[in-house]
């Protein structure tokens, strides 16, 4: 398994991308559509689930471009209340409302001549839509309070987890901005869609919170931690899986972690992935009769896979206890979970 690198002390502003890290055919694919439509100046919507890295992208589109001298300017429109948006986006004129005392330049004027990275677009009312809307078409805007046109170069980047073809059903979405802002749509991948980036990405973490903490030797799993990293479903995706692995490295009193904590708010429960459905056996089939009619191969086959599968259900995908539980060694249970790994 290829170590990752330490950082440095002094990292450029790039830097940040590096976690954009993968090998997987799902994260490649990604990447190269991402790569092919940045030059390419017209909007992009990035589509994916929480903690996925779509501001690690849109930083990504915005260097890769033309624009990567000028400004990339982001807002999280899920952060503001609705009365504020469209401030927050065209700016205000001195006296616009209540409180506007001085006139503000809003995100569309600081991104002038850069990238505007709009995350969460779904939560943006319909009234501000139609105004970002006229940006897109025409490039012009008036400041709230102002009828003055306000020309600008920007190139919006958006961002969502919701899904805007059903928003624009129920009407809380313009189906021209939907159109105009999707010239490419990336979907970038859940980690449970990248399990060869799993330990790339543990690794990588690990190594940099080890440097942070002032650690001599770079962490490392053992083989019970890392198949549970690789196990586990991953609903807030890379997020979730840096915040883990820093805790563990944290935590861990030795550069060997060994014990993996899912739910910091249960630290002491056994985590590990959902046990797959089973088919329970009609009660009026014995089982071993069962086993007697199949070939001497397949009934050992299936007599292991069914012990395996039964020792790690009970354990809660313990390694460690579900080999004590077989009456075997951690290394003959490993040696027997990696013959039928494709099959757990």
């Amino acid at each position: 398994m290829k170590t990752p690198d330490l950082p440095t002390r002094d990292p450029s502003p790039l830097v940040e991308s590096v976690e954009a890290l993968g090998q997987s055919e799902a994260f490649l694919e990604f990447q190269e559509r991402l790569s092919r439509v940045a030059p390419v100046d017209r909007p992009v919507l990035l589509v994916g689930e929480r903690g996925t890295g779509k501001e690690l992208a849109a930083r990504r589109l915005h260097f890769l471009s033309k624009r990567w001298k000028g400004p990339l300017v982001a807002i999280n429109c899920s952060a503001l209340a609705p009365s504020l948006i469209e401030s927050e986006l065209f700016g205000h004129e001195r006296g616009a409302f209540t409180g506007a005392e001085v006139r503000r330049a809003g995100r569309f004027e600081a991104a002038d001549g850069g990238t505007l990275f709009l995350d969460e677009i779904g939560n943006i009312p319909v009234q501000v839509q139609e105004k970002i809307l006229r940006v897109v078409e025409y490039s012009t805007f008036e400041r709230v309070g102002s009828s003055r046109s306000v020309e600008v170069d920007v190139r919006i980047v958006a961002a969502t987890n919701a899904d805007l073809v059903g928003l624009v059903e129920t009407g809380q979405f313009k189906q021209d901005l939907l159109d105009r802002l999707s010239f490419e749509v990336l979907v970038l991948p859940p980690l449970r869609d990248r399990r060869e980036d799993i330990l790339l990405l543990a690794n990588h973490f690990a190594a940099r919170m080890g440097f942070e903490l002032g650690r001599e030797e770079i962490p490392q799993f053992s083989d019970e931690a890392a198949t549970a990293l690789e196990n586990y479903a991953w609903p807030g995706n890379v997020r979730e899986l840096k915040n883990l692995v820093e805790r563990a490295v944290y935590r861990s009193h030795s550069a060997v972690i060994e014990d993996i904590v899912f739910d910091p708010f249960h630290p002491h429960a056994e985590e590990g992935p959902a046990p797959k459905e089973t088919v329970e056996p009609d009660e009026k089939t014995d089982p071993i009769q069962e086993l007697m009619k199949k070939p001497f191969k397949e009934a050992v086959r299936t007599l292991e896979l069914r012990l395996l599968r039964q020792a790690l259900e009970r354990t809660k995908y313990n390694q460690r206890k579900a080999s004590r539980a077989l009456g075997l060694t951690y290394h003959q249970f490993r040696g027997l979970y990696r013959k039928y790994a494709d099959e757990m």
